[in-house]
């Protein structure tokens, strides 16, 4: 092996591990990363929505700690075979908010809600990024001037997010 040879051998090797070296110092600062193995993202960690602000996204985690001191309106968006299956104790079937008998449902059972009132809706049919009920009952919670509401993120579906958790459920109608 001649010297030049040699010479471009070791500066490449001398930038391979230059850059892992850069690589893991910056990777010690960083938030969790579902791509980076030593940064394991909580199950409960909400993706961002381009339809519901953050803020009023609320984790199956939050949302159990919450109902421990709170009486929100907590109202199922679902189908109802869900809701007899299991539901979330205290929350009140409304009905698949995709139909136009789910969103009269809604605002019929909201013309006695104050404007103010803490309301939580959640349907948990199936993974969120698939689910036709939510984003139809937020939007028009948001259009009836309900400023107070919280949609429950459910990555997977209510089995999975919440029953499977050990959260408290209630059975039937």
């Amino acid at each position: 092996m001649n010297s030049s040879r040699l010479l471009r051998y070791v500066f490449i090797l001398w930038l391979v591990v230059s850059g892992l070296l850069l690589l893991s110092i910056r990777s010690e600062g960083e938030p969790p990363s579902p791509l980076h193995p030593r940064h394991p993202v909580s199950s409960d960690a909400i993706p961002p929505d381009p339809q519901i602000p953050s803020r009023q996204m609320i984790s199956s985690e939050e949302l159990n700690q919450m109902l421990k001191v709170q009486a929100p309106l907590v109202l199922q968006v679902g189908p109802r075979s869900m809701f007899q299956q299991a539901h979330i104790p205290g929350a009140e079937y409304i009905g698949a908010t995709s139909a136009p008998e789910g969103l009269e449902a809604l605002r019929t059972r909201l013309n006695s809600v104050p404007k103010e009132k803490l309301v939580v809706i959640y349907c948990g049919c199936c993974p969120w990024d698939r689910c036709p009920n939510v984003h139809p009952a937020y939007k028009l919670l948001r259009s009836l001037g309900y400023s107070n509401v919280r949609v429950l993120y459910m990555a997977g579906d209510f089995g999975s997010d919440w029953v499977s958790k050990g959260y408290p459920t209630a059975k039937g109608d």
